[in-house]
């Protein structure tokens, strides 16, 4: 039924475009673990978001010889897989010419990504930093409009407080957080019996962090979240009312700064 009504959902909102179309196909055919891609329903629902949101335009300067970025940032996302969240951010946000920051730790997924970004032309203001996510994150101050975490579920809480302890979400900004349901596991061990066993013991796990970062979720005082049963689950964060701290909370006036680029840890698994 589930993917009944999905496929009616589809059906009856917004097309994606060829190009999100093109590469959802191609990473189904190359990647065996492609259900950790966002679906086209899900590609159309970003687009919508990000269009309502209106991100602010940015821009980027590489000074020399020493690494170091400055920019003004409207969307942040965690975890880029083959780029395919990336690329819906960037064709909703033409009208703003956003800038995108996408963090990715795994060297075969960072490979695919730069594969989209050349082929679909989006270097321009997609900029990809290789590393692990809380490393990459510790570099980064001031706002982003739109936050995407779709990374290691055991990281979520991490990267989430680390982003509200650093205020990197703006005052009107929100943070959406994927696959909260871990295939159902986040809910009930029991609640998905058609789950494969190949990675029943992966979702499980996942699951158990789930519910620790839902728990958080709900206690932390500064935010309100929503946890919606959309896809395999999706969280939406805000700040308080009484939270929500002025533009140029930071001292620099919405821009970011990257005192360098994090590197590549060839010795650790990715997503």
């Amino acid at each position: 039924m589930a993917a009944t009504v999905t496929d009616y959902c589809t059906k009856h909102s917004n097309d994606v475009s060829n190009n999100m179309m093109e590469l959802w196909d191609w990473t189904c055919d190359v990647f065996e673990d492609a259900d950790k891609m966002s679906s086209p329903l899900q590609g159309a629902t970003m687009k919508f978001l990000a269009e309502w949101q209106q991100p602010k335009r940015g821009w980027w300067n590489v000074q020399s010889p020493k690494p170091c970025s400055e920019l003004m940032v409207a969307v942040l996302e965690i975890g880029c897989y083959t780029g395919y969240s990336a690329l819906a951010w960037y064709e909703s946000t033409v009208s703003t010419q956003a800038e995108i920051i996408t963090l990715e730790l795994d060297p075969k997924m960072i490979a695919a990504s730069r594969r989209t970004f050349d082929k679909y032309q989006l270097n321009d203001r997609v900029k990809l930093l290789e590393g692990p996510a809380q490393d990459s994150i510790k570099k980064l101050t001031g706002e982003f409009d739109i936050i995407f975490v779709d990374a290691n579920k055991e990281g979520y809480e991490g990267y989430v407080k680390q982003i509200l302890d650093k205020k990197l979400l703006s005052p009107k900004g929100f943070i959406m957080c994927d696959n909260v349901f871990a295939r159902g596991m986040t809910v009930s061990t029991d609640a998905n019996p058609g789950l494969p066993a190949k990675v029943r013991p992966y979702w499980t796990e996942n699951g158990k962090a789930l519910r620790r970062f839902n728990t958080f979720c709900k206690n932390d005082p500064r935010i309100d979240s929503v946890l919606l049963p959309l896809y395999d689950g999706v969280t939406l964060i805000k700040w308080k009312p009484s939270t929500a701290a002025p533009n140029g909370v930071n001292g620099t006036g919405g821009f970011v700064k990257l005192v360098e680029r994090p590197q590549l840890d060839q010795n650790t698994n990715g997503i």
